[in-house]
């Protein structure tokens, strides 16, 4: 599973989202998420612009939230599930996600799996910007 830089790197001192402009210009968050294998209706590419929300994304208001909700200071929201951890044999399907862009000015490179337990954690945390597997519902 690919993921993106160390949550250490994420600790130095930075613009918050906030600082970049207010959302306009070039440092405004950009993300393109790419679905595959989730079923009718919820495979594609989507692209998500955050302040002022928009973008091809079904719900840009929800996935907006949805990141700013799991952003903390020296926390990388985009963090893949720790090597070695704990997980559920529990399988939640084929679904498979590809976030890239910029969020909170730096780059994001996250890869995104069904295939146990913390995948699936991992996964749900972040709906709507991943489409809710659980529900049926798209996004």
């Amino acid at each position: 599973m690919a993921g993106v830089s160390p949550a250490a790197a994420y600790a130095q001192a930075g613009p918050s989202p906030v600082q970049l402009g207010g959302g306009q210009g070039p440092g405004r968050d950009h993300l393109t998420v790419a679905v595959r294998n989730a079923g009718s209706g919820f495979d594609g590419t989507y692209e998500l612009h955050c302040g002022p929300d928009g973008g091809s994304h079904p719900d840009p208001r929800g996935a907006c939230a949805a990141l700013e909700r799991d952003t903390r200071w020296g926390r990388d929201v985009f963090t893949p599930a720790p090597q070695g951890g704990f997980c559920t044999m529990q399988y939640g399907g084929p679904a498979t996600a590809r976030v890239t862009g910029t969020w909170a000015g730096r780059p994001v490179d996250a890869t995104y799996d069904r295939r146990d337990g913390c995948g699936i954690a991992r996964w749900d945390r972040l709906v709507p910007l991943l489409p809710d597997m659980r529900s049926g519902k798209r996004f």
